[in-house]
């Protein structure tokens, strides 16, 4: 499977293939073939989503331009 990061409208990134996810101090997540990861910094489980951008108000919906 190739390693592909997704921007979700308005809520978490999605990250999914062969990838290592680790912590600043170099600590390893459990390993699992996809996570969602917090962009709007609400999430009480981050790095990961918990959904917390729906009740926040987050809004985000990035386009390639080009």
């Amino acid at each position: 499977m190739d390693n592909q990061i997704k921007i979700s409208d308005n809520g978490p990134l999605e990250v999914s293939g062969d990838f290592h996810l680790y912590d600043s101090d170099g600590n390893e997540y459990t390993k699992k073939a996809k996570v969602y990861l917090c962009r709007c910094g609400l999430s009480s489980k981050k790095p990961f989503c918990d959904g917390s951008h729906k009740r926040g108000g987050f809004d985000s919906s990035p386009r390639v331009s080009g």
